[in-house]
């Protein structure tokens, strides 16, 4: 576990090798066909003799959530384990971890006309207006969620239109089922935020010189794609996008990017900075991933 760009695919990697693991993907980006370069995608290169799971699933265009995550996550757990490997689940999508480790809320199913209303007012009063509302009725989602991410704003506030109770309200009542699984936790993380900030902007400036435009605009050749899906609202691809919808010049898409994914950071690290379970290792240490193997070992033995 950790923070976008702090290393996790490559000690992955190693860990997988060393140990007899398959990965699973723990990214709700990562998820998607033709999402390659921003993403930080494990190239086929890293990939080969390690199986990977939940990597090139779904087009751009298909939504997948949490539930189906934690339940093709368990499916897969059981799979690998019969085969006599290890699961090594990977990424930073942190309400992905969350969920499964801890059970998920019996949460009411979509409500069309309810949607509806909340996208007009969306229309009318902007996204970020509605995620002010939120804040007001339930602080805790609220600060888990981005002012423009309007699929998890919209969900929140159709639950407590739903069911008169917040998010937090029904996810802190959920009684969780047990993992029937021994989990140990690694998470990787700065000692200093600016180094972080410095590995997020060199890694982007990165992904441009990779090819990352010409990648969003392979994606807008598809009809069926929009700005409102989570595929194309995920940070850097949303940035992109807009860049090429002529919105601003590439230097300000730049900037926006970087600040969207240091936000993401920001976000992930709160996540997991509430959780004092966990062996934390930070990344710029020399030997992390001597230290991250070394510590496995003694673990399992």
């Amino acid at each position: 576990m950790g923070p976008t760009a702090s290393g996790k695919t490559q000690i992955a990697i190693e860990l997988a090798q060393q140990h007899n693991c398959e990965i699973i993907s723990v990214d709700s980006a990562m998820v998607y066909r033709g999402m390659d370069i921003g993403t930080a995608k494990p190239s086929l290169a890293d990939r080969a003799g390690i199986s990977h799971h939940l990597i090139d699933i779904l087009d751009p265009v298909d939504v997948f959530s949490t539930g189906q995550f934690c339940t093709r996550a368990l499916a897969l757990m059981f799979e690998i384990t019969d085969r006599g490997k290890i699961p090594l689940l990977v990424g930073g999508t942190m309400l992905y971890f969350y969920s499964l480790l801890n059970g998920m809320a019996q949460l009411p199913e979509a409500e069309p006309v309810i949607r509806r209303q909340i996208d007009e007012e969306a229309q009318r009063f902007g996204w970020e207006n509605l995620h002010l509302r939120l804040s007001k009725i339930d602080p805790k989602t609220a600060n888990r969620i981005h002012p423009n991410d309007s699929q998890r704003i919209q969900r929140a506030l159709e639950v407590f239109r739903l069911t008169g109770k917040t998010l937090t309200e029904l996810c802190e009542s959920t009684h969780s089922k047990s993992l029937p699984f021994s989990t140990i936790k690694l998470i990787i993380e700065p000692k200093q935020r600016k180094q972080l900030h410095n590995r997020i902007e060199n890694r982007f400036l990165q992904m441009i010189e990779e090819g990352l435009v010409t990648e969003v605009q392979e994606l807008r050749k598809h009809g069926n794609l929009h700005s409102k899906l989570p595929a194309t609202r995920t940070v850097g691809y949303r940035q992109v996008w807009d860049y090429l919808e002529g919105h601003y010049d590439k230097d300000t898409m730049i900037d926006k990017a970087i600040i969207a994914t240091r936000q993401l950071a920001k976000r992930q690290l709160t996540w997991l900075r509430r959780d004092p379970s966990g062996h934390r290792f930070c990344f710029e240490d020399f030997n992390v991933t001597k230290d991250v193997l070394a510590k496995l070992v003694s673990l399992l033995n």
